[in-house]
């Protein structure tokens, strides 16, 4: 299975993409800042939602 990095998933083209992807059986690894705005994401299959911010250091 191929899998793909895919960050801004949280909406417009990074959700599309993750759709997408997902849809062609694809593992996806979907990252936004506020992973509860990708709680819709979560219901596909072989999608991980997690938190990325490129702003935070830490």
């Amino acid at each position: 299975m191929k899998t793909i990095f895919i960050t801004g998933a949280s909406s417009g083209l990074g959700s599309a993409s993750v759709k997408v992807f997902a849809d062609n059986g694809w593992r996806v690894i979907a990252t936004m800042r506020n992973p509860a705005a990708g709680a819709a994401l979560v219901q596909l299959p072989n999608v991980q939602v997690m938190q990325l911010d490129v702003n935070n250091l830490q």
